[in-house]
């Protein structure tokens, strides 16, 4: 009747879930409960390494959840790799027991292999603190309903493959609908990266592209901490990262922090896979991935991510044609800043946010003196370069804030955002001695400027009131004998005049 007990509760157990987790629970909650036992450990076969890790435990002492023993060592490597039960009646007198890695109480101990066709599925290990404590009989019924208990986990884990399988294919497909819809780099990549979080089982997802032949770190979302912020950037070649790049293949680092390569980015990273993403040939960055756990991406997942890493390196890289596309029709193609069109945009964004939030702005309208004369006396191709020679000096000598155009011709408009009047004149002051004092390379002569000077909202509320006050300021600087700077005269100030 004992058998028939335990061959029902075996097939109950087959039968009754899919869940690994809690078939390994119900087949060491039978084994607890019918054979009175104190200590018990189901121990799973990791086939790429060909290494028992423990996966379930009931007792009194939890062995350790990293522990991995290779086929062949110890009582439970021995019973997995001759394929049948191994018991040993007094552990301390057998030269196969591992003493390091037991139970100290243990002193007579059951390792059955669980087997599905002669294929090794995990060992079921069992012990006891006295010594010879299984009897022929109770090894036979262990064995017997080990043979249950081994159909039970293969189903649970072909179960749990196909799961997973239906999961990636969800988030294959869910990554290719999300990042259509996306052309704007600042928006694709934290939503490649939520996305990512949501479909696998990954702690961090890290976009890294590449610029200036430079892998710069450009979005992360997860839960580990950051060790580097965003737009750092990592030299060519360097880091698992930037070789899974350079050799076009997906790196896995179980271990990562003992890998040779590894450069950390986040505190509690213990596991990182790093997926190169390619586009039509070009290699466009990195997919990374980041767990707190090791050992904790497995070879099923790759292949999906790898997919997902496909669609993003073609999404990144429409993104980034596009982006360009729009820098080139915004870009002034003599001078290499800004043209009329980008600030256009800019000055009605501007406009726009500041009066919402009642900040001030200024803005330069600068125009070369005697430029005509220059291309008369000198040619055009000087001209050309005096140009890009005047562009970069406001450039360099300007905030990143700020907003530096060719307005058309010899003109240029630099727009000032959080500045008030009298620090716009005073840069207005700069630039204009910039210029005075630079020494223009086959220019014989001085060059200078005229600025004329307006502020927001003092000297226009609209885009062309703006436009206006700057350009007749500016016209007042040439009047008043050029290379001067001209503050802008206020409405109230010009009806006053009247």
């Amino acid at each position: 009747m004992q058998k028939i007990a335990i061959l029902y509760d075996a097939s109950q157990i087959v039968l009754s879930t899919f869940d690994l987790d809690e078939v390994l629970d119900r087949i060491l909650h039978t084994v607890r409960d019918y054979f009175n036992l104190d200590n018990g450990t189901i121990l799973l076969l990791d086939k790429k390494t060909q290494e028992l890790c423990v996966r379930n435990h009931f007792g009194c002492t939890q062995p350790p959840l990293n522990l991995r023993i290779p086929l062949g060592t110890g009582l439970t490597g021995t019973a997995a790799k001759v394929k049948r039960p191994i018991y040993s009646p007094d552990v301390h007198k057998d030269h196969r027991y591992l003493k390091s890695k037991a139970l100290k109480s243990t002193r007579s101990e059951l390792a059955i292999p669980l087997l599905v066709r002669d294929e090794v599925v995990g060992v079921l290990d069992i012990q006891k603190d006295i010594v010879d404590g299984f009897d022929r009989e109770t090894i036979d019924l262990l064995t017997l309903f080990s043979t249950q208990a081994s159909i039970a986990i293969q189903n649970a884990e072909l179960y749990s493959r196909e799961q997973r399988r239906t999961r990636q294919l969800e988030a294959i497909n869910a990554v290719a609908k999300e990042t259509r819809a996306l052309m704007k780099l600042d928006a694709l990549l934290p939503a490649i990266c939520d996305l990512v979080l949501q479909y696998f089982p990954v702690d961090h997802a890290i976009l890294l592209t590449v610029e200036r032949k430079k892998l710069v770190l450009r979005a992360h979302k997860g839960k580990l901490h950051e060790l580097v912020t965003l737009g750092f950037e990592m030299p060519p070649n360097s880091g698992i990262c930037g070789h899974a790049l350079s050799e076009g293949v997906t790196i896995v680092a179980n271990q990562a922090k003992s890998h040779p390569e590894y450069i950390a980015g986040f505190k509690e990273t213990q596991a990182q896979v790093c997926v190169p993403l390619v586009s039509l040939g070009q290699k466009v960055g990195v997919l990374a991935l980041e767990n707190e756990t090791p050992d904790s991406f497995r070879d099923e997942d790759i292949h999906a991510l790898e997919a997902v890493a496909d669609i993003c390196a073609d999404a990144i890289h429409n993104a980034q044609s596009l982006k360009k596309a729009e820098d080139m029709a915004d870009t002034d193609g003599l001078t290499g800043i800004y043209n009329r069109r980008h600030l256009e945009k800019v000055l009605i964004a501007e406009i726009d946010r500041l009066s919402r939030y009642e900040h001030g702005m200024a803005m330069l309208m600068i125009d070369i003196d005697h430029f005509k004369n220059l291309n008369d006396e000198f040619g055009h191709i000087l001209g050309d370069e005096v140009l890009r020679q005047v562009a970069n000096l406001f450039s360099k000598h300007l905030r990143k804030a700020d907003v530096v155009c060719r307005y058309g011709g010899e003109e240029f408009v630099v727009l000032l955002p959080e500045t008030t009047e009298a620090k716009a004149i005073a840069v207005a002051e700069k630039l204009r001695r910039y210029v005075e004092n630079f020494h223009f390379p086959g220019l014989g002569r001085p060059l200078t400027v005229s600025i004329g000077v307006a502020d927001f909202p003092e000297h226009g509320s609209t885009r062309d009131a703006l436009v206006k006050a700057a350009d007749t300021a500016l016209y007042a600087a040439k009047d008043a004998g050029r290379n001067k700077v001209i503050r802008a005269v206020a409405a109230t100030e010009s009806a006053a005049v009247k």
